[in-house]
């Protein structure tokens, strides 16, 4: 077995924040059941729940609360979170990442770095932002996601206000554009990408998403599923022993 992780413990009285590192692929979702299979294989009764839905085409930190402290996820969904990612410009996709097929390929011989940057300084303050179709809020009892992969559009979605904090373009190789970024609850990146390429008038989507912290809480602390679903084990094999 690995070794337990940095972020231990996980099976305290009063309850527990985990800080996973999502894979590539994997929905929020399957984190948060394998987490809770694992205390239940471990003789451990824990609720799970997470702080904040990740996509599955991206990575990073997912914020786990376990045992009594998922009545705090609450608290926790308000805190802001940073990502690094890439956009890909002169193409889109209709879940504007990579969920879904390329289409409108355009030539980017009139975009230039300093347009680039000119955009990417304009990003920071508040915005009123539409969710994408792709996306887990609901609509009249369904999940916008399902939806939209029965080919179903909603066009009334409801824009939401957020706040970009920071919006800093890290390099330039078109058509690929990579960036770091700080923004509030409920900012869609995915949406961010698109509107980026569309206002330097080429479109744009994600290709790349990380999400690098939540509040005060960074992934560089955070253990694989692999790593938390051993530490669970371990903590309930030493529980069985005393």
């Amino acid at each position: 077995m690995a070794e337990e992780c940095r972020m231990c413990p996980v099976a305290s009285e009063d309850g527990d924040f985990l800080l996973v590192d999502k894979p590539l692929d994997w929905t929020s979702f399957d984190v948060v059941a394998k987490v809770r299979n694992a205390y239940t294989r471990a003789g451990l009764k824990r609720k799970v729940g997470h702080s904040g839905t990740l996509d599955p085409k991206a990575t990073g930190l997912l914020l786990l609360a376990a045992g009594r402290y998922t009545k705090k996820i609450a608290e926790l969904e308000l805190l802001d979170k940073g990502y690094e990612g890439c956009i890909k410009l002169g193409v889109q996709t209709v879940s504007h990442d990579t969920e879904s097929e390329e289409f409108g390929h355009t030539t980017l011989t009139q975009v230039t770095a300093e347009a680039i940057m000119a955009q990417a300084e304009k990003l920071p303050g508040v915005h009123m932002q539409q969710p994408p179709m792709h996306s887990a809020v609901w609509h009249h009892g369904k999940r916008l996601y399902e939806l939209a992969r029965k080919g179903d559009h909603v066009a009334e979605r409801k824009s939401r206000e957020i706040t970009i904090h920071r919006f800093e373009v890290t390099r330039i190789e078109l058509p690929y554009v990579w960036f770091s970024t700080e923004v509030s609850k409920g900012a869609y990146i995915r949406v961010m990408a698109h509107e980026f390429g569309e206002a330097l008038g080429v479109g744009g989507y994600l290709v790349e998403l990380r999400r690098t912290s939540i509040g005060s809480y960074r992934v560089e602390d955070a253990c694989s599923v692999g790593e938390l679903v051993d530490s669970i084990l371990i903590e309930g094999s030493k529980r069985e022993k005393e």
